[in-house]
């Protein structure tokens, strides 16, 4: 598979505390992370709340300027690029949060949230566009008549479609899921995981999947990354690293991930066989 974003020694800090007679202090939420995704592939982004993972993931698509390194998109260097220069490679590169409530626009219809990105980008007319967000309505599960409604009238599930739909109403290439599964109940995560791997399939998207739940990574993820205070202390293909975690940091959070079956806990998790 051909390589699609590519990330080298990527920094973001933060200065702090800094004031008229404060010198302030550095966070370095990102610090030397490197790794390449490639078109169709899953890199699942995972450690514990505060690790820098979602810091990550909106440098990467320059939410925040990044403080030091490179990121290249499809061979291009877009470290540098003004907001201007950024904004047509904003539909190859989109993102999910997590809670959609506050990501989607409460005063807007699903029909406007929906037709929002052809308005920005000046794609199609009024007529296409309807037909367009219909499109996208029931490509992610929901009813054209979703169109009509305001999100506070959905369930959670629901209103992560539409932030799903809005996400990839312009064909992106990458995506950037940021705990999107994390605030919904299981049944419910099971169902938009699914979701999202069957357009990933239909799209071959690149996707990184940011979340603290192990269990949820190695469901669709082809190659894991592990994040410890901004630095990336483990990487590799997802099977291998749940198989056989090397850093023991990993084999920690491995180890608190609960078991499904009563049979099983009696079994040495990674941490307790290697101690």
């Amino acid at each position: 598979m051909e390589e699609l974003l590519r990330i080298d020694n990527l920094c973001k800090h933060f200065v702090s505390g800094k004031g008229i007679f404060k010198k302030g202090y550095t966070i370095k939420a990102v610090d030397g992370v490197s790794f390449s995704v490639k078109r169709g592939e899953t890199l699942g982004l995972v450690g514990e709340s505060g690790c820098g993972k979602s810091t990550l993931g909106r440098t990467i698509l320059k939410l925040y300027e990044p403080t030091g390194g490179k990121i290249f998109f499809e061979g291009k260097d877009i470290t540098d690029l003004s907001p201007r220069a950024m904004r047509p490679l904003r539909k190859e590169m989109q993102i999910v949060f997590q809670d959609p409530l506050e990501s989607l626009n409460q005063r807007h219809t699903v029909g406007m949230i929906l037709e929002e990105p052809f308005e920005i980008h000046n794609i199609g007319t009024r007529a296409e566009r309807k037909q367009w967000v219909e499109e996208l309505l029931v490509k992610v599960g929901l009813p054209v008549e979703a169109a009509s409604r305001y999100p506070h009238e959905f369930s959670g599930g629901q209103r992560q479609r539409i932030g799903i739909a809005r996400a990839i109403a312009l064909k992106p290439k990458l995506l950037i899921c940021d705990e999107s599964v994390s605030a919904l109940d299981v049944s419910v995560q099971a169902q938009i995981l699914n979701l999202l791997l069957e357009l990933q399939q239909e799209m071959n998207l690149a996707m990184i999947f940011i979340s603290h739940d192990l269990s949820v990574v190695r469901q669709v993820s082809d190659n894991v990354a592990v994040m410890y205070f901004g630095n990336m202390v483990e990487y590799g293909n997802a099977k291998a690293l749940y198989a056989d975690p090397q850093h023991e940091y990993t084999q920690t959070l491995l180890s608190a991930v609960p078991v499904n079956h009563p049979r099983n806990r009696k079994k040495k998790r990674p941490a307790e066989a290697t101690s």
